[in-house]
């Protein structure tokens, strides 16, 4: 099992005839990678304390995205300093032998997992609280938001290592339970959209009659830019990881070769590319974080004076 295992992960990677070859594409994302890293964790952490001191958004939405927050923060952490050690031994013309490869696919794969869970679940979220609208907090409380969470790393811890190291044949059929989760939450998205167009011929309606509303709107609309605040979040969820499944569809049907692998090693950087824009979204499309990260970069010594106020 654990050879198959090891071949099934050698069609992507060079081996020691090709790293010459492939020595500037190596150089190249070993430098992006580890910018990169250095952003995802920086950025992070400032959002994730911006986040805890924000009391303007339900401790459902808090939980969620402090859940796809602390998951950016471990790829920057954990999985992209690995990734960068795997580019420096072949810099040095050498290939990681069976166990440590094995070892850093798992773990991307477990934090590439909780990633995308904790996007369909935030995204699930979403559409839960603008189509149920006032019994929402009724049915998604905090206690069950948790054990999700809880839930989503348990899944990604078991799946990575019930898959490459006791059923390699498998990985198929987890791929597969990706491509079909990406396509429900595609659904969701179009749902919401329905759902929010459907709520704002409602509010329309009701500012015509003359109908005094406006707590209600304000809800609504305050839940139609959260939701359109996790979209982007998928939506770059969506285009870093497509190279990916680009290339490892295109491995498998044309089989491994040189061009191919320098595109794989760049749609691993591209990958985790994704880690670092996030919290760029949060600021940018959600004003309660926004203005929770300029309150906290306002109040360090060496940034004072100098972070504008906003209204």
């Amino acid at each position: 099992m654990e050879k198959s295992s090891c071949e099934l992960l050698s069609l992507s990677y060079p081996n020691v005839s090709e790293l010459e070859n492939l020595r500037w594409t190596i150089l190249v994302n070993l430098v992006f990678n580890n910018f990169l890293s250095y952003t995802a964790i920086m950025l992070n952490v400032v959002t994730i304390h911006a986040m805890r001191k924000t009391s303007s958004s339900p401790d459902t939405l808090k939980t969620l995205l402090l859940n796809l927050a602390v998951t950016d923060v471990g790829v920057g952490l954990i999985v992209q300093p690995i990734y960068s050690s795997v580019l420096v031994k072949w810099l040095q013309q050498n290939i990681e032998d069976c166990n440590f490869r094995s070892a850093f696919v798992m773990i991307l794969s477990t934090f590439c997992l909780a990633s995308f869970l904790g996007v369909v679940a935030v995204s699930v979220d979403r559409f839960l609280a603008i189509h149920l609208h006032l019994r929402y907090q009724e049915l998604v409380t905090h206690k069950r938001v948790v054990a999700v969470v809880i839930s989503i790393w348990l899944l990604s811890v078991i799946s990575p290592v019930v898959v490459f190291w006791l059923l390699p044949d498998m990985a198929s059929l987890l791929t597969s339970f990706g491509y079909v989760g990406l396509f429900l939450t595609t659904l969701v998205y179009i749902r919401i959209y329905f759902t929010a167009r459907r709520h704002e011929n409602q509010i329309q309606a009701l500012q015509v009659q003359d109908i005094g509303e406006n707590n209600e709107i304000a809800s609504f609309a305050s839940l139609i830019k959260s939701a359109v605040g996790i979209f982007y979040v998928y939506l770059v969820f969506l285009i870093c990881y497509m190279p990916l499944l680009i290339c490892s569809v295109a491995t498998e049907i044309n089989g491994p070769s040189v061009p191919l692998k320098s595109w794989i090693i760049f749609s691993m950087t591209f990958l985790f590319l994704g880690s670092s824009l996030n919290p760029v979204i949060y600021c940018w499309k959600m004003r309660h974080i926004r203005h929770a990260i300029m309150e906290l970069l306002r109040n360090m010594p060496w940034l004072k004076n100098r972070v504008p106020h906003l209204s």
